[in-house]
């Protein structure tokens, strides 16, 4: 079995990264940086975002699992007194060769990024969002290449069903589970009074629908894909829809997520 492992770099998770290793050698398991089978997030649910954006191209071909540090969250299976029980079970034989865990995958967006000096392409696992540098952003939204909304106000979210208990929540977003094939367009901060209108309430979009966000001032805008930070001057709009490629989590054990959902906000 082929995996490799990415550690948040504190000294708790390098000690358990390391621990793993030497489980993992006893099992027979290869380190491989290239083209892991299965890829071992140890820290929070920041450190699988980074894992994620680590192997994007790669992603049909591989399978994550979460290590935590912490509290047990959203991408994060696992505590850190259970490794050498994870690396138990992941050395089971089974069919997928590394154990016999339940694969789950979850919907992702695909972003298409346009610019004045070129265009960008990019993968979201929870979300990204739009948002001005200087004050206030200006963008018209196009749903189905048909002109819904001119948004005036901090930003724009959009999000996958995994990370619509992420930013997405704390804007007032439905928490969707990860199954269901579709993004969430949430509204940060719109301005509406007698002369700007937005529809002021988040919206779902399906599988089969298009969004396009097109910026419609000179404006120094801020595009965060779920822990990336890019800075354009030059927008001429973003295009996103439900990626066509889904993320997988290698499930050991059960772990609903409406018990993570409970988990993380009512216990």
């Amino acid at each position: 079995m082929r995996y490799y492992v990415l550690d948040r770099g504190d000294k708790r998770s390098i000690e358990l990264s390391q621990q793993f290793h030497r489980l993992a050698e006893n099992k027979g398991f290869k380190l491989d940086a290239e083209s892991p089978e299965i890829v071992v997030s140890i820290g929070g649910d920041g450190t699988m975002l980074h894992a994620f954006h680590t192997f994007t191209d790669q992603i049909p071909d591989i399978a994550f699992v979460g290590v935590h540090t912490g509290h047990l969250g959203f991408y994060a299976d696992w505590r850190a007194d259970e490794l050498e029980q994870l690396v138990e079970l992941m050395s089971v034989n089974g069919p997928e060769g590394f154990g016999n865990p339940r694969i789950v995958k979850y919907p992702l967006i695909e972003l298409e990024i346009h610019k004045k000096s070129g265009s960008d392409s990019f993968i979201a696992l929870n979300e990204f969002t739009l948002k001005g540098v200087d004050g206030t952003i200006v963008a018209q939204v196009d749903i189905n290449d048909t002109a819904f909304e001119m948004f005036r106000g901090d930003g724009i979210c959009v999000s996958t069903p995994s990370g619509s208990t992420a930013y997405n929540k704390a804007l007032g977003g439905a928490m969707v589970h990860p199954t269901i094939e579709a993004l969430q367009l949430s509204e940060i901060a719109s301005i509406n009074n007698r002369v700007f209108r937005t529809l002021g309430s988040p919206l779902m979009l399906p599988k089969h629908h298009h969004c396009d966000i097109i910026s419609r001032k000179e404006q120094r805008l801020l595009l965060t894909v779920d822990h990336l930070n890019i800075q354009l001057d030059d927008l001429v709009s973003v295009r996103c829809q439900v990626a066509k490629d889904k993320v997988s989590f290698a499930r050991y054990r059960p772990y609903p997520f409406w018990d993570r959902v409970r988990n993380a906000f009512l216990n």
